[in-house]
């Protein structure tokens, strides 16, 4: 089998990238609820571009960068208009401990530094994997927020701010 490459996420890739999150959801309640529309959860307004990892035609991972909402600029402290939000990274179970998220991650961060833009993220405080991937690849946590999201118990999420490291 070849191996896992990065590429742009084309809409023949849509039906395939739902199918994969919907893996992730079932293991890792992410998302936490699912979508009603989960093709346009994965082109939501304000997206800047996605990539997927692929192997042959089997997508493994997603990623994509986001214009960045107002909270998380506030928490970043830049504006807005400077910023590219990392958002919707996820690998299918039976694809992890590879290093693809760590590779859609980069890429990502490296495509909003090659816009001009500075990379930023923001992640549920529970999320201990994400987090710690987030961590190794040098992000710097910036600081907590509540969000306007619930939690699987139905408690208001506490998100982390995250700023993409120098150099990317």
């Amino acid at each position: 089998m070849p191996a896992a490459t990065i590429r742009p996420r084309t809409g023949q890739d849509l039906a395939a990238c739902v199918s994969a999150l919907a893996t992730v959801q079932r293991a890792d309640r992410y998302p936490v609820n699912w979508p009603d529309d989960p093709e346009g959860w994965l082109t939501p307004d304000g997206m800047r571009g996605a990539w997927v990892a692929a192997e042959g035609p089997d997508v493994l991972g997603h990623v994509m960068l986001t214009r960045t909402d107002p909270a998380l600029a506030d928490a970043i402290g830049a504006p807005a208009e400077g910023l590219a939000a990392v958002a919707r990274l996820f690998v299918t179970t039976a694809a992890r401990r590879r290093g693809l998220a760590a590779e859609l991650l980069g890429h990502a961060a490296r495509a909003a530094v090659a816009d001009g833009l500075r990379p930023v993220l923001e992640v549920d405080s529970g999320a201990t994997a994400a987090i710690g991937l987030y961590e190794r690849a040098g992000w710097r946590f910036v600081r907590a927020m509540t969000a306007d999201w619930h939690t699987a118990d139905g408690r208001l999420a506490v998100v982390h701010a995250y700023s993409g490291p120098a150099g990317h």
